[in-house]
């Protein structure tokens, strides 16, 4: 099967099965691909909050009902317990637990958020002959954890994530231009050019995925990364929160073209 053009729903489905754990990068071009938050009711409204506070990171798609595994618009026919190829489970701000399927943590308590995704803008810059490295590459995007704090809501407060894709300067006006269109899935760049500017050291060690080759004339651009509530997360130190692990999205049903600026 050609991942770049298989159908979302066909895309869950191996997952569902065993048969897909890779990064989902490039995966049904043309649909949105989502960030995942699961977390115990007590903390949904604090993280909803956390959510319309944050957009640019934290762009909220969806939410499924108390206990609910699929999701009103986003994936009817899904099972976030199944769905996502790798997920992570944090208790009281430690990570415990890679597993590729969470059955046996998902309880009748448990609300569901899908978050925008940079990944889903991707295929737009491709097509505007703009370079996406990490594709290029053929591994995950590099995020860093930045030193730009979020809004705060509740227990949850932290430092704002960011992922990165070099280009030069005249590409990173064009990219601009293009995530003009994409603010539900965290539209334009937070940062272009020095790292250091937003508490990165070191472009070589992303907190989160790989890095990337950048190349003689090349600047580095920032988007708003929806890994930010894992961040989050380890400072909050909730009870119990799920998330997707990094690059490993949930793919969605609904359209790139369906998604309003």
């Amino acid at each position: 099967m050609n991942l770049h053009h298989a159908l979302p729903s066909e895309i869950r489905e191996l997952i569902r099965k065993g048969k897909l754990f890779g990064y989902t990068s490039g995966m049904a071009q043309g649909y949105v691909q989502a960030n995942v938050v699961i977390l115990p009711e007590k903390y949904a409204f604090d993280f909803l909050k956390f959510c319309f506070r944050n957009p640019k990171t934290c762009p909220l798609l969806d939410i499924a009902e108390t206990g609910a595994v699929s999701f009103p618009t986003y994936g009817k026919k899904a099972d976030i317990r199944t769905d996502v190829s790798k997920y992570r489970v944090y208790r009281h701000g430690e990570l415990v637990e890679t597993p590729n399927d969470i059955q046996h943590l998902f309880e009748e308590d448990m609300v569901s958020f899908l978050i925008g995704c940079s990944f889903t803008f991707e295929h737009a810059l491709l097509d505007a002959g703009l370079p996406v490295r990490h594709i290029e590459e053929q591994h995950n995007v590099p995020m860093y954890v930045t030193n730009i704090d979020t809004r705060p809501s509740g227990i949850f407060r932290g430092p704002l994530t960011v992922s990165m894709r070099p280009m030069t300067m005249k590409e990173a006006i064009k990219a601009t231009e293009i995530t003009t269109h994409y603010k539900q899935v965290h539209g334009t760049p937070i940062h272009i050019g020095r790292p250091e500017d937003i508490g990165i050291k070191d472009l070589s060690q992303p907190d989160f995925g790989e890095s990337v080759q950048i190349n003689e004339g090349e600047v580095p651009v920032f988007w708003g990364c929806g890994v930010t509530p894992q961040s989050v997360a380890l400072a909050a130190k909730p009870d119990l929160v799920i998330t997707h692990a990094p690059g490993h999205m949930f793919v969605t049903d609904v359209l790139e073209s369906q998604m309003g600026d």
